[in-house]
């Protein structure tokens, strides 16, 4: 196979891995064709006003203030004399859209909207607002329209005020908050003397709903702790308090108003959310009013050992805590509108202030509502596969269904709600995890196809390699070409078969590609047994025991960056012993500077991945220092260079100007962050400076020489820049050290080769890599480029993780991209967030084309080990996905398996287009050494 042609099969073969992953786990758990369940006796409401406050945390309401206030009067006076109160707990991904799903339709995070938008989910679903007559919705324009759009009718109203009102540089975050309840007032004021809205607002099932937005962008800009955060929590709780007043006088009173108090998601410290820390996914819940339990005082120890009782001195209170999801059900039953369909959540019945009886038919409902769900699930599964496979939920079998009916109809007439209750509870705790048992039925089955072509594909590298650049015996034999036929016909017959097999099933598309790729892989893999023979044969030959050695180094080594992945802290013990290989591999006595700088280098590094990701207040005084710090390793290295060859004058003016550059670029974060403080807004000129930093970051340095280390210093003080830009703290300090390190490893490198007697020395001032490739020069693979290879794929992990953990969304502070813009804007700012993250991988990818240049080795064949280390780390963490009993979390294991396969895939995109330009060059070379012998 040419190489070409090996790498885009290759490039196709991962990028349907990548995919993989989406369609086996990220596939939509929700089933439609249910029928709306709707509690038969009268609910205690006729209105329901729901307000939810975005990004409040449990901690900021409840805990009181030295003095023993609130700083939530209002509402903490609900809790204590005419409501119920508890933690609502939320779950990841903690953002506005999962969290407002599961509080008004019920179910979590749609995994397949990942990719889809951030206003609309793509799969429509039910809500208690589309189950309700009318509803009113004031708020934020990123979270109204998706229930607008969901609901069928035109039954749900929304009033929202301009994105761009949306910005984390205002002067008052907080007036989105005071501009909802000014347009609520002006609401009820106009329905007054609107008699069409009147009568509309009078009849029942109705929700007023209000999204406060205010506390998150407040926390996001000045951190939760901040006066800005807790003084908007006091202007909430006041507008909370008219609120109430304002629609009791509305209704005169007739006490048929229930009220729902929460929040979407809390906040961390630093002022993100995303991620699953208790102050993100603890947030407040208060419900009171019509058919909700007054508070009940306790004297007894409640059930609850987190201390928060305690904090928040609410020991005498019964707390009630629920999850997100269970909201929707409550709400649905105080006003008596349908459950929501595609609801998982479960009735919080001691929220509830009504008889046992109605609180039996509601739980009643609830159960039957997700049995409905359990029951579509299951015929889909059924329908799409054959009898004799299909295996039932055994908890849950239609004999069961039956014995549960004729238990609840005996329970009822002997009136023993309190067991019916249990049995209902019981029913949807099956009924749950039947769900789950039939959205994931197909998942092993389809894990194990992937596996399999995984490992074959691992292999066919690791054989492509040994057959390319190990030097082993051939044994040709005459019985080859028969074999190959036999091999070929018998893979055609398992293609039939399984075809077959899916095709009886009616399986989708995808299936047939996960299931029928192991067939050529393995079959390529098959035909090339001969190389495995030579292989076994020449084993002897071999230096066993330093095959050996490397082989457990390298297994120990793959082993550490998975688990770093997890742990940070454990690339600060590889970087540690990274910095010993001078002196292990005796470089020391030949480059002693050099081995010093490298082991410096690597401690330097190695303080990074200690650090905390996030956390602590914008430092610029370190981004400043950091500018400083890259003008002096520039200056350095061109003081370096100049020892070798002298600067034309394009080369030093680029220079010069790019250094002048970096040094604004430090001192524009300064001025931002003080505009910001004092609440003056982004400055323009700051703004127009950071956005054609960006815009010229990748041009910049395609105006540099052509040598070497002139590209690489251009690149180097191009992206630096950037990087300025994009920190707020110690993160600034990364690339200069990275870069230096990165020099260092150029440099000791060719000491090594130097070491290894394989050429001479050639100042990277000097080459110039635009220049033809003389194929000569070019040589095989050693068992030190396995070493070159891993140094390079620990080094790209290093980039990813040494200041932040990529696959966790709360790694990245949003003061990251405040001098480019500070309107709330999702997808730029996590443009510019993945692209902070990127700026060190490319100075890693281009070291590591100079060390392929300056070693003399085809970057293809580094490729190909830097190829076969990736693909075992991505199957470690699909492994890691498989094992559900495994203390690991999946979704984390998902999000680490999809980092990997975004790098390999990104690999082997380069590597296309740099074999494509080093074909090009070798045809050239090769013409004129044919025109000019």
């Amino acid at each position: 196979m040419k190489m070409i042609t090996f790498l885009l099969v290759g490039l196709i073969v991962h990028v349907i891995f990548f995919v993989s992953i989406f369609d086996i786990y990220f596939t939509s758990p929700l089933v439609h064709g249910m029928t709306p369940q709707t509690t038969p006796l009268a609910p205690p409401a006729s209105r329901l006003v729901l307000v939810v406050a975005d990004g409040l945390r449990a901690d900021s309401l409840f805990t009181p203030l030295p003095d023993g206030s609130s700083r939530a009067p209002y509402l903490r006076n609900v809790m204590e004399e005419r409501g119920t109160w508890g933690v609502s707990h939320t779950r990841v991904p903690t953002e506005s859209r999962p969290g407002h799903v599961a509080l008004i339709a019920g179910f979590y995070e749609d995994v397949s909207a990942v990719a889809k938008g951030w206003k609309e989910n793509p799969v429509e679903f039910d809500s208690v607002f589309n189950e309700s007559r009318h509803t009113w919705c004031w708020g934020s324009p990123d979270i109204l329209p998706m229930f607008a759009k969901g609901a069928s009718g035109d039954h749900v109203y929304t009033h929202t005020y301009p994105a761009a009102e949306e910005d984390f540089a205002s002067t008052d975050a907080s007036r989105l908050d005071s501009w909802v309840f000014t347009q609520v007032k002006s609401f009820f004021q106009s329905a007054k003397s609107n008699s069409s809205l009147r009568a509309s607002l009078l009849e029942d099932q109705n929700i007023l709903f209000l999204h406060l937005l205010g506390i998150d962008t407040n926390g996001h800009a000045h951190r939760p702790m901040s006066k800005e955060y807790l003084d908007n929590i006091g202007l909430v709780d006041t507008g909370v308090a008219d609120l109430v007043s304002m629609v009791e006088d509305f209704f005169d009173h007739d006490g048929r108003t229930a009220y729902v108090f929460t929040s979407d998601h809390g906040m961390t410290n630093w002022g993100s959310h995303g991620a699953g820390h208790p102050s993100e996914t603890l947030t407040p819940l208060v419900a009171w009013g019509a058919g909700v339990k007054n508070a009940q005082k306790v004297t007894a120890a409640q059930p609850y050992n987190d201390g928060y009782l305690q904090d928040w001195k609410l020991e005498h209170l019964q707390r009630v805590d629920v999850n997100q999801a269970d909201i929707a059900p409550l709400m649905a039953s105080l006003i008596g509108v349908p459950f929501p369909v595609n609801s998982v959540g479960v009735l919080p019945l001691l929220y509830l202030n009504n008889s046992d009886q109605f609180k039996a038919e509601s739980i009643y409902t609830n159960a039957i509502q997700v049995l409905e769900q359990y029951k579509m699930k299951m015929a889909q599964k059924k329908e799409t596969t054959l009898s004799f496979l299909f295996t039932p939920y055994q908890l849950l079998t239609e004999s069961k269904q039956a014995e549960f009916f004729q238990k609840a109809r005996i329970l009822i007439q002997l009136e023993k709600y309190d067991d019916f209750i249990s049995l209902c509870r019981s029913l949807i705790s099956n009924a749950l995890e039947g769900l789950v048992y039939y959205h994931t039925y197909d998942r092993f089955f389809l894990g194990c196809s992937v596996v399999l072509g995984f490992v074959g594909w691992t292999s066919y590298v690791v054989l492509v390699i040994l057959k390319t650049h190990a030097s082993l015996d051939r044994h040709p034999s005459l019985l080859n070409q028969n074999r190959s036929h036999t091999l070929a016909r018998l893979c055609i017959c398992v293609t039939v078969v399984i075809t077959v097999f899916l095709l009886i099933q009616r399986s989708p598309v995808t299936y047939y590609i996960y299931c029928l790729l192991p067939v050529p892989v393995w079959y390529s893999v098959l035909k090339e047994y001969r190389t495995l023979t030579d292989l076994v044969r020449s084993a002897p030959s071999l230096p066993l025991w330093k095959c050996l050695g490397y082989l457990v180094l390298v297994a120990f080594g793959i082993e550490l960056l998975v688990v770093s992945f997890f742990h940070r802290a454990m690339l600060t013990v590889g970087l540690a012993v990274l910095s010993l290989w001078p002196f292990l591999s005796g470089l020391f006595a030949k480059a002693k500077f050099r081995s010093v700088s490298w082991c410096l280098g690597c401690l330097c590094l190695a303080a990074f991945p200690l650090m905390p990701v996030v956390g602590r207040e914008p430092n610029i005084h370190l981004v400043t220092c950091a500018g400083v710090l890259s003008l002096f390793t520039s200056a350095c290295y061109l003081w370096s260079a100049l020892q070798k060859a002298p600067l034309h004058l394009s080369d030093r003016q680029q220079f010069i100007t790019q250094m002048l550059h970096v040094a604004v670029c430090a001192y524009v974060p300064s001025l931002t962050h003080s505009s910001l403080q004092q609440k003056q807004g982004l400055p323009l000129l700051n703004q127009i400076i950071s956005w054609t930093t960006l815009a010229s970051s990748m041009l910049v340095p395609l105006l540099s020489s052509t040598r070497i280390f002139h590209r690489l210093l251009s690149i180097f003080l191009s992206l630096t820049a950037t990087y300025l830009l994009l920190s707020t703290g110690s993160e600034a300090l990364f690339p200069p050290v990275l870069s230096w390190l990165m020099f260092v490893w150029i440099n000791i490198e060719q000491e090594a080769m130097l070491a290894q007697g394989v050429s001479g020395r050639q100042e990277l001032s000097t080459i110039d890599f635009s220049a033809n490739i003389d194929i000569t020069k070019i040589r095989q693979l050693k068992l030190d480029d396995i070493r070159r290879s891993y140094f390079f794929v620990f080094f790209i992990i290093t980039a990813f993780f040494g200041t932040g953990n990529i696959a966790s969304i709360n790694s990245f502070d949003p003061a990251s991209v405040y001098c480019f813009l500070t309107v709330f804007n999702p997808f730029i700012m996590g443009g510019l967030m993945m692209w902070k993250v990127i700026i060190p991988f490319i100075i890693v990818m281009c070291t590591f084309e100079t060390i392929q240049v300056a070693t003399q080795l085809s970057s293809r064949s580094l490729f190909l080990i830097v190829l076969v280390i990736s693909d075992l780390m991505a199957l470690h963490f699909f492994f890691l996905v498989q094992d559900y009993g495994s203390w690991l979390d999946i979704g984390t294991s998902i999000s680490h398996y999809v980092i990997v396969m975004s790098m390999t895939i990104f690999l082997m995109l380069l590597s296309v287009v740099t074999h494509i330009l080093t074909s090009q060059r070798l045809i050239l070379w090769r013409r004129r050494k044919t025109h000019f012998p």
